[in-house]
């Protein structure tokens, strides 16, 4: 760990690996103790009362008197993440760029999302990013340390250097997106695929937190993408490109058409608002739209039931490969199956050999609309050796 980024070496890897060890606990687990730290950490007591030193003088986290619980004798202090070290999470889509800055804390400090009506490049991507950021630092961000930003694109990210290899529903092919966000702001910059970042934070603090094998499928504007988690670990594949269940080939009962088709053009965002009769929705949008019109319109009803039939084959499909304990749905797919999730359960099973459905929990993703960010977020801080 180096730089302002993160906390400094000093020239002793352990105890840089200490520091790094007591702020990702605090990160991850939330404010905690001096003792329940030792006990963690297996460090003793006068350790971590010094690296918890170096740490708020440095200011990545804070110290405050625990909340009075009637104990007797002197209590431990709570440390604490500190809310002012943060990076921006940003996440462009076809319709719109959502940018937060995410404190180290898990606290979206602020959040705005520009939405437009064509797409924009790479480059003014990254240019409207340094805008926004700009307008932070001379404003609401004033007396924050900004550590990085992280990006969270619609598209097949190379991991060795961030490029984006292509984003079609964006319309990049072979974009330096993190070299120009990074020449533009003068931060360390980190990119890495949307769902693979929705299914990191879901994994680490949603629905799925506690489980070592999970698959996440995500539904946006852009389409479904996914990402996959195996005894704890993100697994990214040999360019990083892992998790594109939207790709797969289905050919089930209601698609469409003699021939396969992949999942995404039939199980469709896309296809729902058109049958809505919406040009345009947010998330919370179209699921109050699709739940006011599931007793009345028969239209919807059919079309998401379709949609239902050929996600639950191509999710059993997944779960006979991968054979995951837990499956969470983010973004539409969530709300197609909020309408009948035992339905849904058992179409999956009936779909998947029995063995690799035992014990299969089905979910719906739990950060709701932070999901993408906290991804975004979370690989930033990583990237840039914090945590």
């Amino acid at each position: 760990m180096t730089t302002d980024a993160a906390p400094k070496d000093n020239g002793d890897g352990v105890r840089a690996r200490n520091l790094a060890r007591i702020l990702r606990l605090v990160h991850l687990g939330g404010p905690q103790s001096r003792a329940q730290l030792t006990t963690a950490t297996g460090l003793n007591r006068s350790t971590v009362a010094d690296l918890v030193g170096e740490l708020v003088g440095d200011g990545w986290v804070v110290e405050r008197e625990p909340d009075p619980v009637g104990r007797v004798g002197r209590p431990s202090p709570v440390v604490e993440a500190s809310p002012r070290r943060v990076v921006i999470a940003v996440n462009p889509e076809v319709d719109a760029i959502e940018i937060a800055a995410v404190d180290l804390a898990r606290g979206i400090a602020l959040r705005e999302r520009i939405e437009s009506d064509a797409l924009l490049s790479a480059e003014a991507t990254a240019e409207l990013v340094a805008e926004v950021i700009a307008r932070w630092r001379d404003e609401a961000l004033r007396g924050f340390r900004l550590v990085g930003i992280g990006i969270a694109v619609p598209g097949l990210v190379r991991a060795a250097d961030g490029l984006v290899r292509n984003a079609p529903h964006l319309g990049w092919v072979d974009a330096p997106l993190r070299a120009l966000v990074a020449s533009q702001t003068g931060l360390p910059v980190a990119v890495g695929n949307d769902a693979s970042l929705g299914a990191l934070a879901e994994h680490l603090f949603g629905a799925a937190a506690g489980a070592d094998d999970v698959i996440y499928l995500n539904g946006g504007p852009s389409g479904i993408g996914g990402g996959i988690i195996v005894h704890g670990l993100p697994v990214g594949g040999v360019g990083g490109y892992a998790g594109e269940f939207g790709q797969n080939r289905v050919r089930a009962a209601g698609a469409e058409g003699p021939e396969p088709i992949v999942l995404e053009d039939t199980v469709s965002r896309a296809r729902l608002l058109a049958v809505l009769g919406l040009q345009t929705a947010d998330d919370p949008t179209l699921a109050e739209a699709l739940a006011a019109a599931s007793e009345t319109a028969g239209d919807v009803q059919g079309e998401s039931r379709r949609q239902r039939v050929v996600l639950a084959q191509a999710i059993a499909d997944a779960v006979n490969i991968l054979n995951p304990s837990v499956v969470v749905l983010g973004g539409f797919l969530a709300m197609l199956v909020e309408s009948d999730p035992e339905g849904f359960a058992t179409a999956v099973a009936t779909g998947a050999m029995a063995e690799n459905a035992e014990g299969l929990r089905i979910l719906s993703a739990s950060l709701a609309a932070d999901r993408l960010l906290l991804g975004a977020a979370e690989l930033a801080f990583t990237s840039v050796g914090v945590i």
